[in-house]
């Protein structure tokens, strides 16, 4: 049953739904999987999506193309008081007269409702990120640009609808922000210009030029004044950040203790400790740290680490050739992983590599771009890279490129694509629920591409002897340069962990807040990355706030990995303890190690 339309049966089935008053009484059993079944499908078209139409558009549900996000402090208050009810009906549902799967996809839907709600009442994003409304709005309208699902004119036709509501998000914006913190603003601001520049350029010339242009001329003459309105917007909203806003930019980006365990918890269901977490992290940076150095004494033992690093990072293509590059890797991988059995790929398609887009530039080196899980027309997957812009310095550039270097660009397709996030995304058709394809843990999501980094060169990839037919030979120095890439990658990951904790709980500085410079430091001498990637990353982790999902989660795979190998013995095989773990979809990986281990075994 298709989510679009749900809508209509939930009001057909709208008496065997518990109401939001008998939260104190618990549902039968006999009733409970039919209740939780109508229930999810009931809050994914009157929650879910209902208040993120831009999220319907990206899963593929095109009946909210036409409408935008309600920015309004009183649409957030309607949200709030929306997910309360759910979470009572959700919680009214006995999980022990659930099967497991069901019972695992009831707490994955009652763990984004209380995160959720989390985020808009002590969060509160809107009242702190100016980048929530010039970013959103311009993702509001990438995502109908994207992909041709439809026609050009009708497409076009929702996206004068959506562009209507835009100026008014920007108005929300400045009665709803408060104190926003400088660096919020000062990222905005940055990606400001993008933002502009992709409405003038970017949007006209997807909608307006080549073979499938638009025809229809009142749609056309719609657009362009929709579209020079929003522009006009984005302007003025520009100048009034840094006039208004900026100055006034003093609070504090920080989550706090309380909120960073809670939004690992609900997100992710890790309850560990963030002492505990904090010494995970630095355990793992440093055993990296000292494998790096073991291989660096191998490669060159006249030179110190640093010094190979520092002569790796020059090892890299030009920035033109730079998409081109990852292209390469593509074949190899695929023959890698389809000779030794490493996952089901289960296509053929590749994903389609091009620049990132403006919006995200500030805060994201490479990124996969998959169509939703209810997309039919327009199943092509993006491989995002971010190009150095023409504007940088040749030392930025530099600094850029070394994130690009000849280990790395293996290290990010094995990522992005084989048999990382783009294997997942092949993978989703197969997930055994809703819920599964469309709500996620990023301890599984980001944590299983990560761990894919290492497991590939761990099993042979990059190695001599390991080309695709007709490849350039493999040399033994070659093979440790790439493994130093998967390295210095490994520790950059690494340090996101330590600085997510430090940024916004200052764990292990008792007295003495982590601060933005100090985290810039860490991520050049402890994770081994150049100063520009540094900043990058710092921004970025002032926002995403628990993004040591992974590490974290590489390391929860692993752990599941070693404990399927104990257990089945000899029995064990890769390719199935994969497949296993793939189709069991994004839930949190401590209901998969239930699932496959039948335990409840520590995650780490």
């Amino acid at each position: 049953m298709r989510l679009y339309n749900l809508a209509a049966n939930a009001l057909l089935l709208g008496l065997l739904l518990p109401s939001a008053s008998a939260s104190a009484q618990r549902v039968s059993a006999d009733g409970a999987p039919q209740t939780f079944d109508f229930l999810a499908h009931q809050y994914f078209s009157d929650v879910y999506f209902h208040f993120s139409p831009t999220n319907g558009t990206a899963a593929g549900l095109h009946q909210y193309d036409p409408q935008l996000e309600d920015y309004s402090a009183a649409d957030t208050q309607r949200e709030i008081a929306a997910l309360h009810v759910y979470e009572k009906k959700v919680e009214a549902i006995d999980p022990s007269a659930l099967d497991a799967s069901v019972a695992g996809d009831r707490l994955v839907l009652l763990n984004n409702i209380r995160s959720q709600l989390l985020t808009l009442e002590v969060i509160r994003p809107s009242e702190k990120n100016p980048d929530t409304y010039s970013s959103g709005i311009t993702n509001s309208a990438f995502v109908i640009m994207e992909r041709p699902y439809a026609s050009t004119d009708i497409r076009l036709k929702s996206l004068v609808e959506r562009e209507k509501q835009m100026p008014q998000a920007l108005l929300e914006a400045r009665k709803n922000l408060k104190n926003p913190p400088k660096i919020y603003t000062e990222i905005a601001l940055e990606q400001i210009d993008d933002d502009v520049s992709f409405f003038q350029n970017d949007v006209p010339s997807a909608f307006l030029t080549g073979s499938d242009a638009a025809t229809d001329a009142d749609t056309k003459a719609a657009f362009a004044k929709s579209n020079a309105a929003v522009i006009e917007a984005l302007k003025s909203y520009a100048a009034w950040m840094k006039s208004d806003l900026l100055p006034r930019s003093n609070g504090d980006y920080r989550f706090g203790a309380d909120a960073f365990a809670k939004k690992l918890s609900y997100d992710d269901m890790v309850d560990i400790p963030l002492d505990r977490l904090l010494q995970i992290a630095f355990d793992d940076l440093h055993k990296n740290q000292a494998e790096f150095a073991r291989i660096a004494k191998e490669v060159d033992p006249t030179k110190t680490p640093q010094q190979v690093l520092a002569e790796l990072a020059t090892i890299h293509p030009a920035p033109d050739q730079l998409l081109g590059s990852f292209q390469n890797t593509f074949t190899s991988l695929i023959a890698f992983i389809n000779a030794h059995h490493i996952i089901t790929i289960p296509s053929k398609v590749e994903p389609t590599l091009e620049e990132t887009p403006p919006f995200m530039r500030a805060t994201t080196q490479a990124s996969m771009d998959p169509p939703g899980p209810f997309e039919t027309h327009s199943t092509k997957a993006y491989f995002n890279v971010t190009l150095p812009e023409k504007d940088w310095t040749a030392q930025h550039i530099a600094e850029h490129m070394a994130a690009f270097n000849v280990g790395t660009i293996i290290s990010t397709s094995v990522h992005e694509a084989y048999p990382g996030h783009y294997v997942q995304f092949l993978w989703t058709p197969q997930f055994p629920s809703k819920i599964r394809q469309i709500l996620g843990a990023n301890t599984n999501i980001e944590g299983w591409a990560h761990y894919c980094e290492q497991m590939m060169l761990d099993a042979g990839y990059g190695q001599p002897g390991s080309e695709a037919p007709g490849a350039p030979a493999i040399d033994a120095r070659q093979a440790k340069l790439v493994r130093l890439g998967q390295l210095q990658d490994a520790l950059l990951r690494d340090a996101r962990f330590v600085n997510s904790i430090k940024l916004h709980t200052g764990q292990g500085e008792p007295g003495n807040q982590w601060t933005f410079d100090q985290a810039v430091k860490f991520f050049v001498e402890e994770g081994y990355q150049s100063h520009s990637i540094a900043l990058v990353e710092t921004k970025r982790g002032t926002s995403d706030a628990t993004y040591l999902y992974y590490t974290l989660g590489k390391l929860e795979i692993m752990k599941l990995r070693a404990d399927m190998m104990k257990k089945q013995g000899s029995s064990f095989n890769l390719q199935t303890f994969h497949d296993d773990f793939m189709r069991q979809g994004f839930v949190p990986i401590k209901i998969i190690r239930k699932a496959m281990l039948h335990d409840d075994s520590p995650v780490v």
